[in-house]
């Protein structure tokens, strides 16, 4: 671990004691019931770096990676490199990386110290430090969990923005990169200066064709900075496509306080997570990489149907309830599809409309996948807020619904379904709810929906006509599809008549 931080970062506690904070030190007097790491972490060395750690990283990569190390101990502890917040640093050095997971149903709680994380960095305070780890010989992984925008990309054609601001600053100064794609390619050509082999990229993050996405920035991006270098870049640099599966709430204040009275010891920032989890990954990993397929990882050829089944199935089920449930009064996930309607609709939707346009490899069961997200969407002990998920709808709706949209329509398939849960959306993003309260629609076009919604005043077909416009949205072809704009136009009139519980109902 690095040195102690400095007493600044321990003033959130004054007077607080280590032995009063979970830590290495603090492990044995630990219940029996908190599970822990039973591995020496004093000899786990350091084989994967990790950009832009948080919770989903803690409850993902790195509870499966603890995990294998139980399992068969090798080189395969995590740094983390936080590039933005100090946040995670600063609740987590003080207790030597450790952290508990809390595992959540309506069967009760479940805790795990997880001990992979040895060590966290915040790349704008000390670069240097960052690229020193990514250039160790032991470093054959490079992971990343860094939002869509932290791609620096243009998401409508995948391509390097090669203007912003930042990746301008990381090609002149590229010793000092502010962006996950200046710290990737600073550290690999400094493996190729040093004789080293790459590492491999892996992208964690939330976007179809992740690995591809990350390959084809990186590519660019080092072909910008030296012809050869890029070349070297595409021929040597591996970056497989995954996909990620665990609803990760945001830990609250009572999540840390039920967690921390359970330890006996306050851990400052625990994650909470379900049961449920799910990690396919291309098997392309030239320098090494964990057994991770013992712990569950599954290792395919190709993921790109499983990226297709998540999106559809999981996430598209997950924003019409966000939509259709924040409207019909409903504050979470479990509370929507408490209400048999709802979930005869989320289920109904699933089988007849989303499911039907999955092509999936042989030995794929949708039908227990499908049992399963029943099963986590009713979960009671998450949380999960819909006016959360209904977030960055401008982002999400393209693959979570309107690419089935335009699958089913090219097999001449209906779309009811599928059309109110767009219809939702543009309720919701009208600015009011049933009640006549404000919504707080946070996206990356709010200004321009506020817009829209101000100049159509609740007009349900001068909503839609101006929201069809967006074509990065909707693109040229579904706005002057009627068997597209129909159902939806028709959709919202009845949610804006009716209210969103007595349109489910009459839908599902």
């Amino acid at each position: 671990m690095p040195s102690a931080p400095p007493a600044e970062r321990r003033s959130e506690n004054p007077g607080e004691r280590p032995s009063d904070r979970l830590n290495a030190s603090s492990l044995a007097a630990l219940p029996a019931a908190v599970a822990q790491p039973a591995y020496d972490r004093g000899h786990l060395e350091i084989g994967i770096v990790h950009l832009g750690v948080g919770a989903f990283q803690r409850a993902h990569q790195a509870a499966y990676t603890d995990a294998l190390l139980e399992r068969e101990f090798g080189p395969w502890g995590i740094a983390g490199v936080s590039l933005r917040s100090p946040d995670t640093r600063d609740a987590l050095e003080p207790q030597d990386g450790l952290y508990t997971m809390a595992v959540r149903d309506a069967g009760g709680e479940r805790l795990r110290v997880i001990g992979c994380l040895l060590e966290l960095l915040v790349a704008h305070e000390d670069p240097d430090a960052v690229l020193e780890r990514m250039t160790r010989p032991s470093v054959r992984i490079v992971t990343l969990t860094v939002t869509e925008k932290g791609y620096c990309h243009d998401p409508a054609t995948g391509a390097l923005n090669e203007g912003h601001p930042d990746i301008r600053h990381d090609l002149d100064m590229p010793a000092k990169p502010r962006t996950a794609i200046g710290f990737l390619a600073e550290a690999l050509a400094r493996r190729r200066a040093a004789g080293l082999a790459p590492f491999t990229v892996l992208s964690c993050d939330n976007l179809p064709g992740n690995g591809d996405t990350v390959a084809r920035i990186l590519r660019r991006f080092a072909e910008l900075r030296d012809p050869a270098f890029g070349a070297w870049v595409a021929d040597a640099v591996a970056c497989p496509n995954s996909m990620v599966d665990r609803i990760v709430p945001a830990t609250t204040e009572a999540d840390r306080a039920r967690v921390s009275a359970a330890l006996g010891r306050r851990d400052a920032w625990p994650v909470v997570t379900e049961p449920f989890t799910q990690w396919v990954v291309e098997d392309r990993f030239p320098a090494g990489r964990p057994a991770w397929e013992t712990v569950g990882v599954e290792l395919v050829a190709d993921v790109h149907p499983y990226e297709t089944m998540k999106l559809r199935l999981l996430n598209g089920s997950h924003s019409t309830i966000a939509y259709l449930g924040y409207l019909a009064g409903y504050e979470t996930v479990s509370d929507t599809m408490a209400d048999q309607d709802f979930a005869t609709l989320v289920r109904n939707l699933m089988d007849q409309e989303t499911g039907p346009t999955l092509h999936m490899p042989p030995g794929a069961d949708l039908e227990q996948y499908k049992d399963a997200l029943i099963t986590r969407f009713r979960n009671p002990a998450l949380r999960h807020r819909t006016w959360q998920i209904a977030m960055d709808g401008t982002q999400k709706l393209p693959q979570r619904l309107l690419n089935p949209i335009r699958d089913r329509l090219a097999a001449g398939l209906p779309i009811d379904r599928l059309a109110l849960a767009v219809a939702a959306w543009m309720r919701y993003v009208a600015g009011t709810d049933e009640k006549g309260q404000p919504i707080d629609v946070r996206d990356p076009l709010a200004a321009g929906l506020a817009e829209i919604a101000g100049r159509t005043a609740g007009d349900p077909e001068r909503l839609a006509t101006a929201l069809f416009g967006l074509t990065a949205v909707f693109g040229e072809d579904l706005p002057r599809d009627p068997r597209f704009t129909g159902p939806v136009v028709a959709a919202l009139h009845r949610l804006f008549a009716e209210g969103a519980r007595a349109v489910v109902a009459a839908t599902a």
